[in-house]
């Protein structure tokens, strides 16, 4: 009993020091994230501000386009009666979520491969482009594309809830979640009143 006792205390600090121990290659974003979350012990406000930020950008166009969908399906002309732009308004509306079904997956392998802020990078340059494609839609198949490519292109849920929690602490990464939590939830009630806004505005309002 008293030797298995001794083996067990002499093993332990062996075990100790192989969690402590990390290969590590160099220039690794992960291990100078690491190396930055040991010397710093307070909450990274800068940091967090980035992530609520993207967030909030990112799931702006979620559901701005529903105030003024009806509108836009009406003057492309493609229902032929008035009771059918509600038919064709929703294939439109829910080509974003299947992209984003399609892709989730993809842009998570993607994220753990090349890191996540090349996700993310490409992720909001996708919103600015084909958001702004979107709104310039001449056609009823180039809004349900670039809607659709808008949400395929956008992945960036799952590696930025990876990246707030791996900027902090662990003590801090519950504050983390919740920011990108909030600015999604601001985003979804700020966008389509912004969308309603400006759905029908008149040239002497501007």
């Amino acid at each position: 009993m008293a030797a298995s006792e001794r083996n067990e205390s002499s093993a332990a600090p062996l075990l100790a020091a192989a969690r402590e121990r990390k290969l590590c290659k160099e220039g690794c974003p992960g291990c100078r994230l690491d190396e930055i979350n040991k010397s710093k012990t307070g909450i990274p406000y800068l940091n967090f501000f980035y992530v609520w930020v993207v967030c909030l950008c990112a799931a702006l166009p979620i559901q701005s386009l529903f105030p003024y969908l009806y509108f836009m399906i009406r003057d492309l002309e493609v229902a032929k009666q008035e009771q059918d732009i509600g038919f064709y308004a929703g294939f439109v509306g829910a080509a974003y979520f299947l992209g984003r079904t399609i892709s989730a997956v993809p842009w998570g392998i993607f994220a753990d491969k090349y890191g996540r802020k090349p996700c993310i990078v490409i992720s909001i340059l996708s919103v600015i482009v084909f958001n702004t494609l979107f709104g310039l839609s001449t056609t009823y198949w180039m809004a349900i594309v670039t809607r659709g490519l808008l949400g395929l292109l956008c992945g960036i849920l799952g590696p930025i809830k990876a990246y707030a929690s791996e900027v902090c602490r662990k003590e801090h990464q519950a504050l983390g979640i919740s920011l990108v939590t909030s600015s999604r939830a601001i985003a979804l009630v700020i966008g389509p009143a912004i969308g309603g806004f400006l759905a029908q505005v008149r040239i002497s309002q501007l």
